[in-house]
């Protein structure tokens, strides 16, 4: 492979992000201090069963193994988009294992999802409530004190902390957004900073120092947070899907690498039974037959196939009540295929 790309699509991991070339001028951040990279197993639901499969049994298409290291050369974020069930997510888990990226970051976006979801969330009521318990107890006590007690930071917030590798972050479904979303990323995703306005004025009024210690997404472990703001070191790994609802500003756009999941065809399709069920190639021609001619009039999902083949291969059924299975098991989720998914 070319001497830039560290990602390879082949599923075993390795330590390529060591050699990942620098960034462009324009996208080096020198955010301090530097956190060591979190390892798979410090977030227990980053490493469900189901993300742990799908990040192994993931098979990448040329053209995405050369964006994906594009948009890690490039510091920027990918933007992947396709019909539901092409594997955009499981894209995300895939680079994270290859690599050692540690446990995905995951915000799963909705249409009341705002920009400062992603980044912290702060809790105001379980601080007064906190304040006024200890004004209780210690009537001189400062009530501006503790604020960082009751504040955790976001997943997207997390995945900008200064760590010496990228972080993985899914931001999925974009699409689902409120209309406002893409256009507040593009600041925090052009700076790889952001601040949290309690902490700055925490910092302010406090006699104890300017450094909080906040707890990250997904773990239990503080982090130091100075003077309320946080820059990246190494630019995360940020991975965007849509499943094409709606379209995106240009200035957000410009911003992404832009990669066009399609669906699979033979080939592929053949390489996905194989990854997951381990089933030889003339068991499941039958089925992967069946399933690319009723795609070409509906849109179907590559888990809808996999699912009609585990359930006919451990039901001992006989060929024609395996077909009439495998054919509940593959409805149609929506209108007639555009060519571009299914």
């Amino acid at each position: 492979m070319p001497h830039w790309t560290v990602y390879t699509g082949n599923s075993e991991p390795h330590d390529g992000i060591d050699r990942l070339p620098a960034p462009p001028p324009w996208r080096a951040f020198d955010g301090e201090p530097v956190l060591p990279s979190p390892r798979d197993g410090e977030d227990e639901a980053a490493v469900s069963p189901d993300r742990v499969h799908r990040a192994r049994t993931y098979v990448a298409t040329p053209e995405s193994v050369q964006l994906v290291n594009a948009a890690l050369v490039l510091r920027r974020p990918l933007l992947v988009t396709g019909p539901p069930g092409t594997g955009k997510s499981s894209l995300a888990y895939a680079v994270a294992r290859e690599l050692g990226l540690g446990p995905v970051l995951r915000w799963n976006i909705t249409s009341r999802s705002t920009l400062a979801d992603g980044l912290y969330q702060y809790d105001p009521l379980s601080r007064l409530y906190a304040a006024r318990q200890a004004a209780s107890r210690a009537p001189q006590a400062m009530p501006g004190g503790g604020v960082e007690d009751h504040l955790r930071l976001g997943p997207l917030g997390t995945a900008l902390l200064p760590y010496a590798r990228p972080r993985a972050l899914l931001v999925d479904e974009v699409d689902k957004s409120d209309l406002d979303l893409p256009n507040d990323l593009l600041n925090v995703l052009e700076e790889g900073q952001y601040e949290i306005p309690e902490l700055m004025r925490a910092a302010r009024h406090s006699s104890g120092g300017v450094t909080a210690e906040v707890l990250a997404d997904g773990t239990d472990a503080p982090v130091t947070v100075t003077r309320g703001r946080i820059r990246c070191r190494a630019f995360p790994f940020v991975v965007l899907t849509s499943n094409g609802e709606r379209e995106f500003p240009p200035a957000f756009l410009r911003r992404c690498v832009r990669l066009k999941l399609r669906r699979p065809g033979r080939e592929q399709l053949t390489e996905i039974v194989r990854a997951h069920l381990d089933t030889p190639p003339g068991e499941a021609e039958h089925l992967i037959n069946r399933f690319l001619t009723r795609a070409a009039d509906g849109e179907l999902a590559t888990d809808q196939l996999l699912n009609a083949l585990y359930l006919t291969g451990v039901a001992g059924l006989d060929a024609d009540s395996r077909d009439a299975l495998a054919e509940q098991l593959m409805p149609y989720l929506g209108g007639t295929a555009d060519g571009d998914g299914f």
